[in-house]
């Protein structure tokens, strides 16, 4: 069997064998494992790799970056508290050459048998079987368990793990399990002490509305009474789903323009790049080429939070890091044909490991698939009547991952003007709390009676390793800006100023739209024959909200990242995450982007990294009950000066043969079969 490229993922054999490997290494004791996928080679090795790749000169006897998984895991000691470990194993050696002890100012990423365990323990507890009493539930109803990251911590929770719980009760009288409970929330939060597995405190947060105080107690026993049942799924939808929706079917008669081979190698059109898939990122982009000119190294969807603004105790601590707080891995869907996707799909598989360290394929992790945008190009020649168009066609590399209430979309884009663009959609069900009848709050919208939905923002960040002709590479900050009337030199006072600042010390930089102002990825050192600027790449910062959260508040503190719309840093390998490698109950963000950058580092002409921040601020609209509209954010990146034409002028502009007229239309005057006549 041929060596495995190194950059794919690890296989099922060779996940069962690093935990093979680290088992063997602590002899006697206990472990239980949370994530294990692939150590990525240092970036030097790789390109050593690529280059010999890309020249053909690729031999089975070429020598090869180190195969290696890193894997982490807790050794369980007794009645001590586990000790949190990661180590690096070399596959080939089959043997750990890297490994550490986390101190326990750290926490480990969470993992689904810890969530089961919270369930388990809320239910079984006694405390929280009186509060549950208290409530006076009707008859029908039973509790739901939601199991969620602790959030930010407070001073006194000291390094402790904990977990808390969201309440809701179900309406179980319809008999479907899919009935909607969060209609129906509670105000009670049981927080688990992870070591002892014992419920520790049962927060009753308050659920009065404006004017009045952030902690009294003001709700009636029947908690619920006042709610009303918001279903979504289709078969309880009182008056039906739309009976006048024709079919709208995507076809591909002769196949997709795509082909995979070698497990993950990519081509479409003038495109070649790798996909692969861990489950702290998803899916991942790498060694990203057109028409044989290196793009970009590597590509993911760095890091996310999502703080609440809610002020009333303890809903302070509700901020979530949905990447690095127990990583997607396990809240990834199973994408589903003619759902998720549309057309002829190719799904990659991912593979993810239980708690006993034992790897477990996943299917249909990535769709992959082409889809129609609109139109590409297009003109008309006013003297001749003739128009030429085509129409944009853009490959598309999607996950989404489900986190409890929520639903993310995630998309990479490529299109054949050598453009890409990274979407991220949410959807899914605003996170809801109890309320007061006939109440309201300023730190959100009553969606449906007796349901708060809280205010919230949710911050991406988007990790670009740029290669634009080379690893070579400096971001230019570019901004148009107006001049005044001057008689030598704008007479009449049309003229506006271009202006070009290179970024030469790491930093983190803003969006400024007033000035137009983007960033240009170029290789100085490659200047385009026609322009006679260099080549480069152009990323427009989506000018959205930033963390409003105060700068020195617990939520500002561990989310550093997202006080700037871009960041630019020198490469450092396995710097991948913005938000810091630790978020679980994080108190800072510690080895993240922020610090990244105050190492002041050299970024001209040199090996950089660009991190792209934009957000979402939510404040709920009653529309996005009981199921949000997706909402849609964009990061496009753009060729400038990297071509010497437009890239897309050799599209074919085919008509489509299978669009044709509704009855009783007329057909105008094109009845050709090309929207270009040769």
């Amino acid at each position: 069997m041929a060596a495995p490229h190194p950059l794919s993922a690890l296989s099922i054999e060779e996940t069962n064998l690093a935990r093979d490997v680290v088992t063997a290494a602590h002899p006697g004791t206990v472990l239980f494992f949370r994530q294990n996928y692939l150590w990525e080679p240092p970036k030097a090795d790789v390109l050593r790799f690529l280059e010999l790749e890309h020249s053909r000169q690729l031999t089975p006897s070429s020598p090869r970056p180190a195969r290696c998984a890193q894997v982490f895991y807790d050794v369980i000691g007794g009645k001590a508290k586990a000790q949190y470990n990661e180590a690096v194993v070399d596959l080939n050696l089959k043997a750990v050459v890297d490994h550490k002890v986390i101190g326990t100012e750290h926490q480990s990423s969470l993992t689904t048998k810890e969530f089961e365990e919270l369930v388990n323990c809320v239910q079984a507890d006694a405390l929280f079987q009186q509060k549950v009493s208290e409530l006076k539930l009707p008859e029908g109803f039973e509790v739901i368990v939601e199991p969620w990251p602790y959030g930010a911590p407070d001073i006194e929770d000291g390094d402790n793990r904990y977990f808390q719980a969201l309440m809701f009760a179900r309406d179980t009288r319809s008999g479907n399990p899919d009935s909607n409970f969060y209609a129906y929330p509670l105000p009670l939060i049981p927080v688990m002490d992870a070591a002892t597995k014992t419920i520790v405190r049962i927060e009753e947060p308050a659920t009065g509305g404006r004017g009045e105080s952030l902690t009294a107690k003001t709700h009636k026993p029947e908690i619920v009474d006042h709610c009303l049942e918001s279903e979504y799924v289709p078969e309880l939808l009182p008056g039906g789903v739309r009976k006048d929706l024709k079919p709208l079917t995507v076809v591909q008669p002769e196949g997709p323009s795509f082909s995979i081979t070698d497990g993950n190698l990519l081509k479409w059109q003038k495109w070649r790049m790798r996909v692969t898939f861990n489950s702290r990122e998803g899916a991942v982009v790498h060694d990203v080429r057109y028409d044989g000119r290196p793009v970009m190294y590597r590509l993911s969807i760095s890091d996310m939070t999502v703080p609440y603004a809610d002020p009333r105790p303890p809903y302070h601590r509700k901020q979530a890091f949905d990447f690095g707080d127990g990583g997607l891995g396990h809240c990834v869907n199973n994408l589903t044909l003619g759902c998720d996707c549309l057309g002829v799909i190719k799904y990659f598989d991912g593979v993810l490991i239980n708690s006993n360290g034992d790897a477990e394929e996943t299917k249909n992790v990535i769709c992959l698939h082409e889809q129609d945008n609109g139109i590409n190009w297009k003109h008309t020649n006013w003297r001749t009547g003739r128009a030429v168009v085509t129409r944009r066609r853009e490959l598309v590399i999607q996950f989404i991952i489900t986190l409890a209430n929520y639903e993310y979309i995630f998309a990479f884009k490529f299109d054949q003007a050598a453009g890409i663009n990274i979407e991220a959609r949410a959807t899914g069900i605003v996170s809801v709390v109890n309320i007061d009848q006939g109440k309201t709050a300023p730190w959100g919208n009553v969606v449906s009676p007796g349901a708060l939905a809280q205010n919230h923002q949710h911050i991406f960040c988007i990790r670009v390793d740029p290669s634009v002709d080379g690893h070579e590479n400096t971001v230019i900050q570019e901004e148009s800006l107006p001049l005044r009337l001057d008689q030598r030199t704008n007479p009449k006072g049309n003229l506006y100023e271009v202006r070009h600042t290179p970024i030469t010390t790491s930093a983190g930089l803003d969006a400024a739209p007033f000035n137009n102002r983007v960033f240009k990825i170029q290789n100085l050192n490659k200047i385009n024959p026609i322009t006679q600027r260099p080549v480069g790449y152009k990323i427009i910062p989506p000018a959205t909200q930033l963390l409003l959260a105060d700068p020195n508040s617990r939520q500002a503190q561990r989310a550093l990242f997202a006080k700037h719309h871009l960041w630019v840093t020198k490469y450092k390998d396995h710097e991948f995450f913005a938000g810091g490698r630790y978020t679980l109950q994080s108190k800072r963000e510690i080895g993240g982007v922020s610090d990244a950058a105050d190492r002041n580092d050299d970024v001209l002409n040199q090996d950089i990294v660009v991190w792209s921040v934009f957000g979402l601020t939510h404040n709920p609209r009653i529309e996005d009950w009981p199921v949000m509209p997706v909402e849609m954010l964009n990061l496009s990146i753009t060729p400038v000066d990297f071509f010497t034409k437009n890239p897309a002028l050799d599209v074919p502009s085919d008509k489509d043969l299978g669009s044709e007229l509704t009855a009783g239309a007329s057909s105008g005057s094109g009845s050709g079969s090309s929207c270009c006549k040769l």
